[in-house]
């Protein structure tokens, strides 16, 4: 059996290094295609590219070698590609761009303060657990069975919970 690709991550800073480059010469344009393809924007592909990678990186460890590098990159790729889908989709975020539209250009101070006292707002209507999962999911874009994992609960949960906080933030903007 051979050795995973990958353990070579789990060596020295300079080993590191040397493996994310290999990595990248290796499969940058793969996991790049598949971020255009998913994003269809190039720009957001490239960002969510290097995020990609940056993810592999740390999260090297979970590497088992039972498939492929470019498998387990595609992995990372579809899933960071989607949430990044899911997060700008988000309910709370029509809010952001209805309110960005209707204010004047220089007074994004201002809007960024109560678009963050919004937030809070809609938050503190929540349980703790609630309020850990849509920030993980959301603003961390952690997949579900992340989300699920750093809260000790099953991923129907956490979907149920981070539904309930949609709907509720569904409901706020349609009352203002």
């Amino acid at each position: 059996m051979s050795q995973p690709a990958l353990k070579v991550i789990d060596g020295g800073q300079k080993d590191r290094r040397a493996r994310l480059r290999e990595l990248y010469e290796t499969y940058g344009g793969s996991v790049y295609e598949r971020c255009r393809y998913l994003l269809k924007d190039s720009t957001q592909a490239e960002d969510a590219m290097q995020e990609v990678f940056a993810r592999a990186l740390a999260h090297a460890d979970g590497f088992r070698g039972e498939a492929s590098p470019l498998t387990w990159l595609m992995k990372i790729t579809t899933h960071h590609c989607l949430n990044q889908l899911r997060a700008e989709r988000a309910p709370w975020r029509r809010w952001f761009e209805r309110d960005a539209a209707a204010r004047p250009e220089g007074d994004r101070g201002e809007q960024a303060l109560e678009t963050r006292e919004l937030v809070r707002a809609l938050l503190s209507r929540v349980d703790p657990e609630t309020q850990a999962a849509v920030v993980h999911y959301w603003v961390g874009e952690m997949t579900l069975e992340e989300v699920a994992a750093v809260l000790g609960r099953s991923v129907p949960t956490v979907r149920k919970r981070l539904e309930r906080f949609a709907a509720l933030t569904n409901e706020e903007l349609r009352v203002s």
